[in-house]
């Protein structure tokens, strides 16, 4: 078993009511992720670290994983602490996020891309995906270390 790896986080949301109040916080298992475990034991910089989330954080803020179920809820109404500030400000969100998300993809280029979305937004392992893919053996980290320092340039994460 992995022993888990804990750090301090700020709930994904809070950061723009920290003026209101004390932003909360929560602890995150870092060795949960597939990227998480590649930087807790230095086999990827903070760098590409930091390119993955961002790009995961694009990949989910665009809606493009796939449901599980149906979602039956009622849209946020308007003024409400669910909901949007403006009438369309969630659309805007969903519609930029999903841009980033296939311009960064893009700038990865042809090949490394695969291995990228596999690893940062699927939560595969890389050997897993390198299984997947037909790659031989310890391939697939040093293809994704170019992946995300590409989509490092593209996020102009320094």
């Amino acid at each position: 078993m992995i022993r888990p790896i804990l750090t301090e986080a700020a709930v994904p949301g809070d950061e723009n009511t920290a003026r209101r109040r004390r932003m909360r916080s929560v602890t995150l298992n870092i060795a949960e992720s597939p990227l998480g475990w590649l930087k807790a034991r230095g086999k990827i910089s903070d760098r590409q670290y930091r390119a993955g989330e961002t790009l995961r954080r694009d990949y989910e803020r665009a809606n493009l994983p796939p449901r599980v179920t149906m979602n039956w809820d009622a849209p946020p109404k308007d003024k409400n602490r669910r909901g949007p500030s403006q009438p369309g400000t969630s659309t805007i969100i969903h519609v930029s996020a999903k841009r980033r998300f296939h311009a960064a993809i893009e700038s990865a280029g042809p090949g490394l891309s695969d291995m990228l979305w596999r690893v940062v937004c699927a939560g595969e392992t890389v050997p897993v995906a390198e299984r997947e893919m037909g790659w031989p053996n310890r391939t697939g980290r040093v293809v994704l270390g170019l992946a995300l320092d590409r989509v490092a340039g593209y996020y102009r994460v320094s």
